[in-house]
């Protein structure tokens, strides 16, 4: 399993369980995580954890599918959908910076609203 496939799964069993030790281990000490591009980022560990806790979403309410766009040295590129049981679909581009341990440290999402053609 390539570093990028490992990483992968830990943040799917991360977003399953919702449990502080998962998400921990995706990420370095001083990570950096943006929801969104251009927005303020949470940067460090803690602050990570937190902000993935506000936002969690409940285990079973939503399937992803992923696939690898682009895999450098330095950085991947992942394209995804994630589709709510109970809310829209969306389109996902993620750019992850993975360190020599194999962890993150930093992490970009794009997510577009599939049900907003507009």
């Amino acid at each position: 399993m390539s570093a990028v496939e490992e990483w992968m799964a830990g943040y799917l069993r991360a977003w399953e369980s919702n449990e502080p030790a998962d998400i921990r281990a995706l990420f370095t000490d001083d990570a950096v995580l943006r929801n969104e591009p251009y927005t303020a980022p949470f940067i460090g560990m803690e602050a990570i954890v937190a902000e993935w806790l506000r936002r969690r979403d409940d285990s079973g309410s939503y399937t992803f599918d992923w696939q690898t766009l682009s895999v450098t040295d330095e950085v991947a590129i992942i394209t995804g959908t994630a589709a709510y049981a109970s809310g829209p679909t969306y389109s996902n581009l993620w750019v992850i910076r993975l360190g020599e341990d194999g962890r993150a440290n930093e992490f970009t999402e794009w997510w577009m609203d599939q049900s907003n053609p507009s």
